[in-house]
């Protein structure tokens, strides 16, 4: 039996990953960064510590990590209060699931954003809880924020689903050994031998219904690491 569904949220809930593209490309040509195609796809799925040090060691921003961190999450918030990018058919799925399971949600986003989204969109109650990339010791692909979500949740994570759009975040509910139900990010798409850990993918949000969820404990058994 399948107990919870832990959704994940950048690329899932919210079309976000442009977004954090944009605030941070943004901020590194301000100061003086060495920007490249490859940083986005390389911060996906880190945790603010882990990305605000790349942008700090890698990018070249003289600022230190903690600076870098609050000036891009003040960014993202005033962006967010402009127009929030919700994905069209998730609010309803969430609605959908959390009438039959209770939800969890394990976000690399910084937990002031992850609070502010879930209320802008009116997700709050949904959610009985809620992990940051912050509050565990390390980001996705590692399997830290799974596995926390699912101590908070008072499950197993076998007994668990995830809801992913990333290779990192696939990656990371997986090894936390929880069935996956990926939702290929349309611009940063997951290769071929990562959604093959997935028990179920999805063309879109819209197709993820309680009958999927009950479907996937059927199809695969997860690896616990």
């Amino acid at each position: 039996m399948i107990d919870v569904v832990v959704f994940d949220l950048d690329g899932v809930i919210i079309d976000s990953e442009q977004l954090w593209d944009e605030v941070r490309e943004g901020l590194a040509r301000e100061r003086g960064g060495r920007w490249s195609e490859q940083a986005q796809a390389a911060m996906m799925g880190m945790s603010s510590t882990e990305w605000s040090r790349y942008m700090h060691e890698v990018v070249g921003l003289p600022e230190p990590p903690e600076e870098i961190n609050r000036e891009v999450v003040r960014r993202m918030l005033e962006r967010y209060s402009e127009h929030l990018p919700l994905i069209d058919g998730a609010v309803d799925a969430v609605k959908r699931l959390a009438a039959h399971l209770p939800l969890g949600l394990a976000s690399s986003s910084n937990r002031e954003l992850i609070d502010h989204v879930l209320e802008l969109s009116g997700l709050a109650s949904y959610f009985k809880v809620t992990v940051s990339s912050e509050e565990v010791e390390r980001g996705k692909p590692a399997p830290d924020v799974y596995l926390e979500a699912a101590r908070r949740l008072g499950v197993e994570p076998s007994r668990s689903v995830a809801i992913e759009d990333s290779a990192s975040g696939i990656r990371s509910a997986h090894a936390a050994g929880m069935h996956v139900v990926a939702i290929p990010n349309r611009a940063f798409p997951p290769p071929a031998d990562v959604l093959a850990l997935a028990s179920v993918v999805l063309e879109s949000i819209k197709e993820l219904d309680p009958d999927v969820v009950r479907g996937v404990e059927r199809l695969s058994t997860p690896s616990s690491g």
